[in-house]
């Protein structure tokens, strides 16, 4: 295990550990929607080696399922899927009265600022572009969490 292994390990304790406070909420269990296989083992081996709870979805409709059958602390969202993509995905999410206090993380290769803002708009907390870096993507579920 490296530093950068040691510092994420230590950051996911610090935030995946602490208990709901100040309107704060514990980040556990975290949704990655992806149709690609490979980002979806990378995000989840990269997430459950931090101490994180994760679940699947390969596509925009189950992704909706599962967030309100599951209720999971936190979505994942990529943008380019086939059928319901991410922006259509993310907006369903946020504007659903039982699902919108999940918190939504877009994590795309589209790395256009106008894709970012769009992707806001539907409803996205933050915004992470691909190849993802386990400490930035940590620190921006510290930061949400």
């Amino acid at each position: 295990m490296g530093l950068d292994d040691l510092r994420a390990s230590a950051l996911a304790r610090q935030f995946a550990g602490t208990k709901q406070q100040g309107g704060t909420m514990a980040i556990r269990k975290i949704l990655i929607v992806d149709d690609s296989p490979t980002e979806r083992h990378v995000l989840n081996d990269m997430l459950t080696k931090s101490g994180f709870e994760v679940v699947a979805s390969d596509n925009g409709e189950d992704a909706i399922q599962k967030a309100k059958s599951l209720k999971p602390d936190l979505i994942l969202m990529d943008v380019v899927m086939p059928g319901l993509n991410g922006f259509q995905a993310t907006r369903a999410i946020s504007r659903d009265p039982d699902t919108r206090a999940i918190p939504i993380i877009l994590c795309t290769s589209k790395s256009q600022e106008t894709d970012k803002i769009w992707g806001m708009r539907q409803g996205a907390r933050d915004y992470i572009v691909k190849p993802v870096n386990r400490d930035e993507l940590l620190e921006k579920i510290a930061a949400i969490g």
